[in-house]
């Protein structure tokens, strides 16, 4: 008589997997090992137990179970509720997931009422469940998060009104602009974000508790209850789409990676605006670091890590599409890869908006050096075509007058200002254009970088961030 086979998992005290029934032994080691998942997605414990929750009520209200077994299941969930909670919940080897934890943990309290928790339902309607009341918590958090973001953007533009750097395209200096309308640039894009997420949030708000496995239930079960139940504003329309697919972990992905890129594009402005050859601004030292070996050193490792990290959020998101891309209806064990990456890249995003929020909140900028940069002569030179063609010069003709000024100014045989003056098209009215403070004076179309149109852009940008606050607390 052989003994028990090595390779095989020893479920352990009140332990077997949710389908032992048509199994004569129990799953290999490897199989277990390989294809577990409550390594990480234990943290939807709270999800998992409020779809549970829901689930029982249901299955009460249409008789599959007497409120008596539903009274009993629900003061199961509470105590495993609190279990999970404090820390003191004691997992099985056999506990694949999860779902697998709560329902056998439930089943030890409950008895036999608890044996019916999982009365019409499926892991694949479940984890799916699961997944979307994540999703609709986190992506308001984050949303949050963002908000503060952009006060904090606001704040700084306010407490520097008047202050001007140079613009620039290609790294190369442009146009001077107000530093209040740099810093507002940023926080109308990280705005597109939050519309985004609540967009992102409509199609995520759909409950799949009731799809089942793929095809629904004989039962008489009642998805519309239990997504109001859940909070959800309304069910799935088809059951196959329910479980078999996840474009909303893909859209909420993309969402996240796009603020993992406007952080890293303020990452690499702050990496740029704090070295000595810019001096545009200086850290605080509570959000730098120091370095190990060189005394001197003041690095800003959370602008340069905002930065690294949106390579490792694009990869989430990335390799999540790739996963996606070849799958047959309805729900494949490939779904289980959805996980990993959403919480990956939700916790990075969070916790580098905390930390850049930090950042920009305490820096210091430097006003003389912003405007020394942006008082350079040859920042005007739009300026002075702009001045010669509303003299009726042709805009090509005015770019070529300017551009030859300018190659002679670099030539370093006299300085634009006084080549400007001694031309006989443009002369000393014109040369008054290429006074430090001048340009970014002039800036005057609306949504521009001067004065008056970026004082109407602050009263925007303020109406704004009111309207996406209410859109968040609705």
């Amino acid at each position: 008589m052989s003994g028990p086979d090595p390779h095989q998992v020893d479920a352990g005290q009140g332990g077997q997997t949710l389908w032992h029934g048509r199994f004569e032994g129990g799953p290999a080691a490897e199989l277990m090992a390989y294809t577990e998942s409550l390594s990480f997605d234990k943290r939807l414990w709270p999800d998992d137990i409020e779809g549970s929750r829901a689930h029982v009520r249901g299955l009460a209200r249409v008789g599959i179970i007497s409120e008596i077994e539903r009274d009993q299941v629900l003061i199961a969930l509470d105590v495993v509720a609190n279990e999970m909670e404090s820390g003191l919940f004691v997992y099985l080897a056999s506990d694949e997931d999860i779902h697998t934890a709560v329902e056998r943990r439930v089943t030890e309290l409950a008895g036999p009422a608890g044996a019916k928790l999982h009365t019409g339902r499926s892991r694949n309607d479940q984890s799916a469940t699961d997944v979307r009341l994540w999703c609709k918590r986190e992506l308001m958090v984050i949303a949050r998060r963002v908000l503060e973001l952009q006060r904090v953007l606001l704040r700084r533009a306010e407490d520097h009104e008047g202050v001007y750097l140079p613009g620039y395209t290609h790294l190369q200096r442009a146009q001077p602009v107000l530093l209040a309308h740099h810093l507002m640039a940023h926080g109308w894009a990280l705005g597109r974000e939050i519309d985004r997420i609540l967009d992102a949030l409509e199609r995520i708000d759909v409950s799949p508790l009731g799809a089942g496995a793929l095809a629904g239930s004989s039962l008489p079960l009642d998805p519309d209850g239990n997504a109001a139940d859940l909070g959800f504003a309304r069910r799935f329309e088809n059951s196959l789409d329910a479980v078999g697919s996840r474009d909303h972990v893909a859209e909420a992905l993309f969402v996240l990676t796009l603020i993992a890129i406007d952080l890293s594009r303020i990452g690499e402005e702050v990496v740029l605006w704090t070295t000595d050859e810019f001096g545009f601004a200086k850290l605080d030292d509570a959000y730098a670091t120091g370095s190990s070996m060189l005394p001197q050193k003041k690095n800003p490792d959370i602008a340069e890590l905002a930065r690294g990290k949106a390579g490792r959020v694009i990869g989430d998101l990335t390799g999540f599409l790739a996963t996606m891309k070849g799958l047959p209806l309805s729900y494949n064990r490939d779904y289980q890869e959805d996980k990993e990456p959403l919480f990956d890249a939700a916790d990075q995003v969070r916790l580098a908006l905390g930390a850049v929020t930090g950042m920009l909140a305490t820096i210091t900028f430097v006003p003389e050096r912003m405007q020394s940069a942006a008082d350079a002569e040859s920042t005007a030179a739009t300026d002075l075509a702009e001045w010669l063609v509303q003299r009726g010069t042709p805009f090509r003709d005015a770019h070529a007058i300017v551009g030859a000024l300018v190659r002679t100014a670099l030539q370093g045989e006299r300085s634009l200002r006084a080549l400007v003056e001694e031309h006989p098209e443009l002369g000393p009215d014109a040369a008054a254009l290429v006074a430090p403070g001048v340009s970014v004076r002039r800036r005057v179309t609306p949504g521009g970088a001067g004065p008056v149109p970026v004082a109407d852009q602050m009263v925007r940008f303020r109406a704004e961030l009111e309207r996406l606050a209410e859109a968040l607390d609705a």
